[in-house]
């Protein structure tokens, strides 16, 4: 690039020989998107000779990346407004060879995109986006109410955006150096997220006050910790005989069958023999979807959320999932059994070198029978209420 014409630029003084002791200047022409190039003159002070003067010029020029590649893509290219390199994400995410985006983090990002982040960016060009324009961003979100958390995950997507523009070496033509403190970038105060959970009174209340259809499956969220997508895309064939293992291999999301959320997700998870007991006869005739419509589709997320609100408990099908971590921590059941049963991935060295005791089942089978379910089945076959947790006998 910096061999175009008027590119590196040229050096002067206001005389017609060099002096010593006047001040020189130098020119060079640089690039902006979507005009023609411009010259700009900056002052270099007195230098004893041209030489030193071109020096001096040809280190302002390195130091403001006027002839870098980052530079010349960023202003040759052709405009792009941020709403157009948008939807070519969007595309593009769920294609990728590494790491496909599943559908429901689409359907995030996507409502991120056109609640928010479009109406104010959609229309700007690509080069224009930056921290000011992120400023904007964030203390519209902030005068619309929106928690920390939330503005932090939706500036997430400008970020992304911006970051998925680059050009054929893979080189990002937009990089940013983006400064928080300017733009406002909230702090999220884990201590102060909300996170609902149940109590063992509010979960017999639930099973009490519901039909046994949506019954049978809050008790299996409550004793297991599944996932609702998980739960909804359980099959009769993935139990063992005694109902007594869990094998997780998919999830269901908005009536369709994909992949959990994790490698982690795909684990066995072993069932307190009350709830066991149950299953073993709530899963008789059953073929296809342990939870379906009268068609044979999986339940609907909706409709289950309906029937959990009838029963006075605002709240979401999470709380069950930290309600049975609760349970599993207040019987101090060993952290590499609750991070197989829940599906979280194994985070240390440590984690790794332990996983060969996840395949002991007999020592996995005398941990869940320790645990037990942690509530009541009144109602549901008439079973009766899961063993009491020994403390002593657990530690």
């Amino acid at each position: 690039m910096n061999r175009r014409t008027g590119q590196g630029g040229s050096v002067f003084q206001h005389s017609k020989t060099w002096s010593s002791t006047a001040p020189a200047y130098g020119r060079y022409y640089y690039d902006q998107p979507g005009v023609p190039r411009k010259r700009r003159t900056v002052t270099l002070g007195v230098c004893p000779t041209r030489s030193v003067a071109r020096r001096k010029l040809r280190e302002h020029i390195e130091a403001e990346g006027i002839n870098g590649k980052s530079a010349f893509n960023s202003t040759t290219i052709p405009a792009m407004t941020f709403r157009t390199q948008a939807t070519r994400w969007m595309a593009a995410l769920p294609l990728r060879r590494r790491r496909p985006v599943k559908p429901a983090t689409l359907f995030g990002w996507q409502h991120a995109l056109d609640r928010w982040v479009l109406p104010t960016l959609g229309d700007r060009l690509l080069s224009e986006v930056s921290n000011g324009a992120l400023r904007e961003l964030i203390e519209k979100m902030a005068a619309g109410g929106l928690a920390p958390k939330t503005i932090v995950n939706y500036t997430q997507t400008v970020k992304l955006v911006l970051a998925s523009a680059v050009d054929a070496e893979g080189e990002p033509l937009y990089p940013r150096k983006w400064n928080h403190d300017f733009v406002g970038m909230p702090i999220v105060q884990k201590e102060q997220q909300h996170r609902p959970s149940l109590t063992e009174t509010e979960v017999v209340e639930i099973l009490a006050s519901t039909s046994k259809r949506y019954a049978s499956l809050f008790a299996v969220l409550a004793g297991t910790g599944l996932r609702i997508g998980e739960a909804q895309a359980l099959k009769a064939t993935d139990f063992t005989s005694d109902c007594r293992v869990l094998r997780v291999s998919r999830s269901v999301w908005h009536g369709k069958e994909q992949n959990p959320k994790t490698p982690a997700a795909v684990r066995e998870i072993d069932i307190a023999e009350s709830l066991a007991a149950f299953l073993c006869e709530y899963v008789v005739g059953k073929s296809g979807y342990l939870f379906a419509t009268r068609s044979g589709k999986p339940l609907s997320q909706r409709n289950a959320h309906r029937a959990l609100h009838a029963t006075g408990k605002r709240v979401g099908f999470h709380a069950f999932r930290r309600f049975r971590t609760e349970t599993l921590r207040r019987a101090r059941a060993p952290e590499d059994l609750i991070g197989l049963w829940l599906g979280h991935t194994r985070r240390t060295v440590t984690d790794l070198y332990a996983s060969g005791l996840q395949q002991d089942t007999s020592w996995r089978r005398e941990w869940c029978d320790r645990v037990g379910l942690g509530f009541a089945m009144f109602g549901l076959h008439g079973l009766q209420t899961s063993p009491k947790i020994d403390l002593a006998k657990a530690a």
